[in-house]
């Protein structure tokens, strides 16, 4: 093998899969190879349910579940912002020919033990029952300051510089209490605990704002989900790839990465076969000396044949736990996906609960999650290892996404790609080329 390629990506998790497509699309030339028969690596669809059962050495009720090539389980399910960087990426790859998304139905709060809907406009504001009624209106009007909100603007900042003044001092103008910054920070804003209170409001307020413009986009909730499941997501990137010259190779192990005497990345073996390159991209399990843990994650999946209680019975929602109402230090996520997706049989549904590991009984911290799907048919609880790169790439050229955490939606996902992509690249990616399509293309 005399060709020397520009990259290499090992792994076909969708961290590895998007920044395979965008690499191409580039003009980069790419091998992508995983050890793996299948496609997602530990972010996988897993189907027929039979192998779900195997995976978690559990014995599949016969008849009980229906017909197992129903379902299409994710092992670590996300959900994606209908105007996040996800859905942009995959318009300006082209990626939305191969997937049909369907909108998630509901968006929901928990508060003293019980669940609410998301507040996102001032009639919604109004009407919640988070809130009694003065901090409504102090609510309504803080959600009025956001919207009418434009960066580039410093009159619409009116009297508060939100690039020196921290989110904090933004919520203390307009008088709003420690539970209504609750749900905004986590259930809004999707901030997985409070450093955020701390740092320059305008990013909070872009949080804000991005989530509103994806429900306008359609109404029920700001988050859509592949049919099928998540595992269509990187093979839609694969293809994407291929049709850009990237050639693809699973079930290849991958023996050693080789490196120059400077350290420097200069191509992959596998068995007595070297492919030469300027760079590698690879998920932690191929670089195990070059990361670290960082903490764990606990998932639980679960399979009901209900929906989740006080959600008007809606077939899909999102639900989220800040860490305050539980006396934690981070949030816990709850996520609801049915039949409707093609994920599992009729009248079946499958729940997720997740959180970052913070005690050593994690299953006992997902107990307020737990019982907002009870009674719960069938279980699966798994906790992993969240693992960070201890090298940056710059000088050895290998280039390592970290683990999925515990969120039930991409954007920490995307952030990471993104950053990979221009560590890797010295330049960020150009969003600026969609705007324009953005409008006209309907998923």
């Amino acid at each position: 093998m005399d060709e020397v390629y520009d990259a290499i990506v090992l792994g076909t998790g969708l961290k590895e899969c998007i920044l395979s497509g965008m690499l191409s699309v580039s003009g980069k030339k790419v091998l992508h190879i995983d050890r793996n028969k299948y496609y997602g690596g530990e972010s996988a669809s897993i189907t027929p349910l039979e192998d779900l059962f195997a995976r978690f050495g559990v014995d599949l009720p016969e008849g009980k579940y229906g017909r197992g090539r129903d379902w299409n389980v994710d092992l670590i399910p996300k959900f994606l912002m209908a105007n996040g960087l996800l859905v942009k990426l995959l318009i300006h790859t082209g990626v939305t020919r191969y997937l049909e998304f369907k909108s998630v139905e509901g968006s929901y709060v928990y508060k003293g033990g019980k669940i609410s809907k998301v507040p996102v406009d001032q009639k919604e504001a109004l009407a919640s029952d988070l809130m009694g009624m003065f901090e409504k209106r102090r609510f309504r009007n803080f959600l009025i300051y956001v919207q009418d909100f434009i960066q580039e603007d410093p009159k619409s900042w009116k009297d508060f510089d939100p690039t020196t003044k921290s989110m904090q001092d933004l919520y203390d103008k307009f008088g709003l209490d420690k539970n209504t910054q609750d749900f905004t920070g986590h259930a809004l804003a999707l901030y997985r605990d409070d450093d955020y209170l701390a740092e320059p409001a305008v990013k909070t307020i872009n949080r804000i704002k991005l989530y509103s413009d994806s429900l306008a986009r359609y109404g029920k909730s700001p988050y859509l989900y592949p049919m099928y499941g998540l595992g269509e997501l990187p093979q839609g990137f694969a293809r994407l790839s291929a049709i850009y010259g990237g050639t693809y190779m699973l079930d290849k192990p991958i023996d050693e990465i080789v490196y120059d005497s400077n350290g420097k990345v200069v191509g992959v073996r596998s068995g007595e076969e070297v492919a030469k390159c300027k760079q590698v991209y690879c998920d932690p399990t191929y670089v195990p000396e070059k990361v670290r843990i960082k903490g764990k994650v606990i998932r639980c999946i679960c399979l009901l044949d209900h929906p989740v209680a006080n959600t008007k019975d809606a077939l899909s929602t999102q639900i989220i736990i800040p860490q305050k109402q539980v006396g934690r230090r981070s949030d816990i996520y709850v996520s609801l996906i049915s039949s409707t997706h093609q994920v599992s049989a009729k009248n079946w549904f499958i729940g997720m609960v997740s959180t970052t590991v913070e005690t050593d009984n994690p299953e006992a911290e997902i107990r307020p999650g737990l019982e907002l799907l009870a009674p719960i048919a069938q279980k699966f609880v798994s906790v992993s290892d969240y693992y960070e790169p201890t090298d940056n790439g710059l000088q050895s050229q290998i280039f390592i996404s970290e683990s999925y955490d515990a969120t039930t939606h991409f954007e920490t996902t995307c952030l990471d790609v993104l950053n990979i992509f221009k560590r890797g690249t010295g330049e960020d990616f150009d969003f600026s080329k969609i705007k324009q399509e953005l409008g006209d293309e309907e998923q």
